[in-house]
């Protein structure tokens, strides 16, 4: 039957919007993607990325069924099986890894490519499956583990301010933020601040778009972002602006934080920073005398080794300040924290416990891995030493699955090759991780080819595979029933009929949302300062940066065009990209002979990778810049800023250190090759 439907969904992607979309069909074909505009947050907007989803759905490189390896690893070349000849081959070669060498020599590596309850990494998906097979857990720590614990050892939870309230800010710091690349529907808020008065800060390594639209930009040196905290906390004590009476009902520690603070004069914090003295003093003297003042700090600020404490020192401002107890004040890391729907992993189906492997240590442990599931990533396109990744994904004994939507890197290395759905093809219950609302997503058509969805594709292995318990065979609504079967009172009356008639709710928060106003959810009820000494924890490249035979420090932010590396093949916002970039100070680039539009390398031990350099004042002497998301196959060289990129951990949640990396930039040969 021929007509138009409208149906109602959800973006999956890693952005902190979430954004609620309508997906118009006819005749059973999506024809029209628009953003929800009966949404709070969304209003109808979608970003440059998500605009073209469904020419993405449609793309010609999409994989649409089970494929087998012909040629060597890496070689890109496969040939079409049925699922039952995938099926079978992959229950076989993980019965006999089981028997062998037990199954913690597999791993389930999932990323963020779905941030789904049902398909995605939000709700775990596929982990009862392994858990019975006993394989290895997967910590996913790849984005904003550093933070998200940094802030629960303070606060008892990660959650903080709702975004929305920044629109009765008094003072915004965007602080290693640019929301209008990385999540613009925040900056409807900030602009409705700003008509009321309201003035903006940015504080980033890079002048980035949001920074040219801030009413000031502290160029900051990266990872010294606790340094600056506590030397605008300086300024705060100097006038006597913190709040006593917020300190002594609902903070312990401070008396030790606030010598803290006062062992951070100025002109300390001037040297560590970069920024002059005088702007700092300038911008506490505001905080100071400025209620509420509002932070955004988002994941790009703690992906170093100090990055858990800077979220905890940058958190420790809205408790000096009291700013906590005002509407529009605090601070805005990720809403997740919010979140209580019934998550539970299973881990009763465990016969004994098993080992947890860490994401950004794949190429490490690799070695001791005899089958890498992978799902919802693509490691060698953003995980960390993506070098060392290639050689270990080059071993024949090593029995690689890839679930995927197109032929990335990281497939090209696979032994079997599963082709998932896309958003409009499943169902799915996603909650943003910067706003209040739950989203169901409706699926709009039919899936092409024979693609599956991550919950369909492991109900279908367990199948062949004779597994017997019950909780495998859960249809999606029934998982979805199980995740919205919680006590929490933020979730009293949010069912799932109600969230598929109406496709949004807003959890059961107030408007406005003081979330600690009257204390935390810490044993003690208080907010805990960071410990004497410990309130900034220097990043390599604050220690050693400007010094030795890697003296510039690498930061990576993200693409406009890309998020992380999806959309990275989408023919039209690969032109838009360009080539690989460089973004190289003027000082820094006349040392060394660079010159804009012409390639370079950018090396240290680890590795290199080739970009054209563009010198720019957006980066300070001592930093350069190249955005992340690129396929490596699709560029010079075959290799993309993560080959630069060190394993190593932040101080808390063993988080990525992409942003605290030493490096050289070094002109190329004038026929444009690397060493």
């Amino acid at each position: 039957m021929s007509g138009e439907l409208r149906v109602l969904g959800a973006c999956p992607l890693d952005c902190p919007d979430g954004c609620s979309w309508v997906v118009t069909v006819e005749d059973g074909e999506a024809v029209k993607l628009r953003g929800n505009p009966d949404h709070p947050y969304t209003r109808g907007a979608l970003c440059v990325k998500v605009n073209r989803y469904l020419e993405h759905t449609r793309a010609d490189d999409r994989i649409l069924y089970p494929m087998r390896r012909t040629g060597p690893k890496g070689s890109g070349r496969f040939e079409r099986i049925s699922w039952d000849e995938a099926l079978d081959e992959i229950s076989a070669r993980l019965r006999g890894i089981v028997e062998e060498h037990g199954g913690e020599a597999i791993w389930p590596y999932q990323g963020t490519g779905s941030l789904g309850y049902l398909q995605g990494c939000e709700g775990a998906a596929g982990r009862r499956f392994w858990n019975l097979l006993g394989a290895s857990k997967h910590w996913l720590n790849i984005c904003s583990s550093a933070g998200t614990t940094g802030l629960t050892l303070s606060n008892g939870t990660a959650g903080g301010m709702d975004t929305e309230d920044f629109a009765l800010s008094r003072l915004i710091l965007l602080w290693g933020t640019n929301p209008l690349t990385s999540g613009h529907h925040l900056w409807k808020f900030v602009q409705e601040a700003r008509a009321n008065g309201a003035y903006v800060v940015a504080i980033d390594p890079i002048r980035t778009r949001t920074a040219d639209q801030a009413d000031e930009h502290l160029a900051i040196r990266p990872g010294t972002d606790a340094a600056l905290a506590l030397g605008l906390l300086n300024v705060v004590l100097a006038e006597g602006a913190q709040d006593e009476e917020y300190l002594a009902a609902h903070t312990e520690g401070w008396e030790a934080f606030r010598e803290e603070i006062l062992a951070y004069p100025l002109e300390r914090v001037a040297e560590i920073t970069g920024i002059p003295a005088e702007a700092v003093h300038s911008l506490g003297t505001r905080l100071a005398r400025t209620r509420p003042t509002a932070i955004r700090a988002t994941m790009g600020i703690q992906r170093h080794e100090g990055g858990g404490t800077a979220m905890r020192t940058i958190n420790a401002i809205a408790a000096v300040t009291g700013d906590w107890r005002h509407p529009g004040g605090g601070v805005a890391y990720s809403t997740s924290g919010h979140v209580h729907l019934n998550i539970d992993p299973r881990d009763d189906l465990l016969a004994r416990p098993v080992r947890t492997r860490t994401m950004t240590r794949l190429a490490s442990e690799l070695e001791s891995v005899k089958c890498l599931w992978v799902y919802g990533a693509n490691p060698l396109g953003s995980t960390s030493d993506s070098g060392a990744i290639r050689r270990g994904l080059a071993r024949e004994d090593l029995f690689t699955v890839v679930m995927e939507h197109f032929p990335t890197d990281t497939v090209d290395y696979a032994d079997i090759v599963l082709p998932a759905t896309m958003q409009i093809e499943h169902a799915d219950l996603h909650a943003g991780y910067g706003h209040m609302y739950l989203h169901w997503n409706e699926p709009a058509v039919e899936p092409p080819g024979e693609c599956l969805s991550t919950t369909e594709t492991f109900r279908r292995l367990a199948r062949h595979m004779g597994m017997t318990e019950p909780s495998l065979y859960d249809s999606d609504l029934e998982l979805a029933e199980q995740l919205l079967a919680s006590d929490h009172p933020s979730l009293e009356g949010v069912t799932l009929d109600r969230l598929r008639k109406e496709g949004w709710v807003r959890m059961n928060y107030p408007k406005p949302f003081t979330p600690f106003a009257e204390g935390f959810p810490t044993r003690s009820g208080r907010t805990r300062f960071p410990s004497r000494g410990k309130a900034y924890v220097p990043s390599l490249s604050a220690r050693e940066g400007g010094r030795g035979p890697y003296p510039l420090t690498l930061i990576t932010p993200a693409a406009h065009t890309f998020l992380n590396t999806t959309f990275a093949n989408n023919p039209e916002l690969r032109r838009r990209a360009k080539d690989p970039v460089v973004l190289v100070n003027p000082a820094d680039a006349a040392a060394r002979g660079l010159e804009s539009g012409r390639p370079a390398r950018v090396h240290n031990g680890g590795g290199e990778f080739l970009a054209v350099v563009e010198v720019s004042d957006r980066v300070a002497r001592g930093v350069v810049a190249a955005p992340k998301g690129h396929w490596p196959k699709h560029v010079p060289g075959g290799a993309n800023p993560n080959e630069v990129v060190r394993e190593a951990d932040a101080d808390h949640g063993r988080g990525a250190v992409y942003h605290d990396n030493l490096v050289e930039v070094t002109a190329c040969p004038a026929d444009g090759a690397g060493s």
